[in-house]
């Protein structure tokens, strides 16, 4: 006969852990998912494309073990009814032959690291509506050709998350939140991982020499079209980032313009009022909210301008790399010249 008080600890164990949930500290994925995203992407390159990520929450890891593609189709079609019913199929095909079939988040290519956008953010919430924890895997097939594999994995940060459901990113609320613009993605690690079988089978299939095309095409001393490109956007965010500053500062003037007219109108009605007492008058209120000068006026978004700052960082994150492997090489060749 089971223990009462042993079952009622158990119960009350469980409830704890479904209340409090460890972090997240790793996404692991499988070998095959991983090529399958980076054969998508690099076939429709450079245009983005998107698919699904399947897999299992499992305490601090969200294990990604397979996903698929998003059906690429025109404009004038019906996206988001044909969309999902294209989702539904498949994960109703992949359950029949017993596949994870669970919604861990999805991914998409982008060009160059373009990709914190609105849309992103706008996609991250109407997946956590129905997901508790998902990520979104960013894959570059542009930064691939530079030798190195582009793969991030982002989540939204919890206290963005609560001030984006608030539609309420004036300064003041930042200040409170602490939030700046770093603080929007969280990028989380990616662990690569294969079964034994696998493994002793790629073993089998690895060639005698190591050295292989790849290698070579890493050993190129020309990064010009990479650096000129991410230049080319890093100009583009710096003007969008000017037009921000430019609305702020439109705010901040209507401010100013908008307390000098009250000031001048609060000195008429004082001086009216005191005319009303020596007449014996009842004094006129100070404030009037049926004037206009005394309607408030609505500060901009600050949203737009944080990921502009985080695309930006990034711009610049990438052409830091770029021109330091760059200077490697050309040290690297010199040498060789010299010896």
């Amino acid at each position: 006969m089971a223990n009462p008080a042993t079952g009622r600890s158990f119960l009350q164990a469980m409830t704890s852990v479904e209340e409090v949930a460890p972090p997240l500290r790793v996404v692991q994925m499988e070998g095959l998912a991983v090529l399958k995203i980076i054969k998508h992407c690099k076939e429709f390159s450079p245009a983005l494309v998107t698919g699904q990520l399947l897999g299992l929450d499992v305490g601090s890891v969200l294990e990604v073990t397979n996903c698929f593609p998003f059906p690429t189709r025109e404009e004038d079609e019906e996206l988001e009814a044909d969309g999902a019913n294209y989702q539904l199929e498949m994960m109703r095909c992949l359950r029949e032959v017993n596949v994870d079939n669970n919604t861990v988040g999805w991914y998409q290519s982008t060009l160059l690291g373009s990709f914190q956008t609105a849309e992103l953010i706008e996609t991250f919430m109407n997946y956590q509506e129905n997901i508790r924890r998902c990520v979104c895997i960013i894959y570059d097939p542009s930064r691939s050709n530079q030798g190195v594999v582009a793969l991030k994995a982002l989540r939204l940060s919890d206290s963005f998350m609560d001030l984006y459901r608030s539609n309420n990113f004036n300064g003041e609320k930042l200040r409170e939140k602490k939030l700046s613009w770093v603080n929007v993605f969280e990028e989380i690690p990616i662990k690569v991982s294969n079964s034994a079988l696998i493994s002793a089978f790629m073993t089998e299939l690895e060639p005698d020499s190591p050295v292989t095309q790849c290698d070579f095409d890493r050993l190129k001393l020309s990064s010009a079209p990479f650096m000129e490109r991410n230049l080319e956007f890093l100009i583009e965010c710096m003007d969008d980032l000017t037009a921000e500053q430019n609305k702020f500062q439109y705010y901040y003037r209507n401010i100013s313009r908008q307390q000098a007219q009250q000031q001048v109108w609060l000195q008429k009605r004082r001086q009216e009022n005191m005319q009303r007492k020596a007449a014996g008058e009842e004094p006129l209120p100070e404030e009037d909210p049926s004037n206009p000068i005394f309607k408030p006026i609505v500060e901009p978004s600050r949203l737009d301008s944080y990921l502009i700052t985080n695309q930006i960082s990034n711009y610049c994150n990438q052409v830091n790399g770029a021109a330091g492997q760059g200077f490697s090489k050309l040290y690297l060749m010199k040498a060789l010249h010299e010896n």
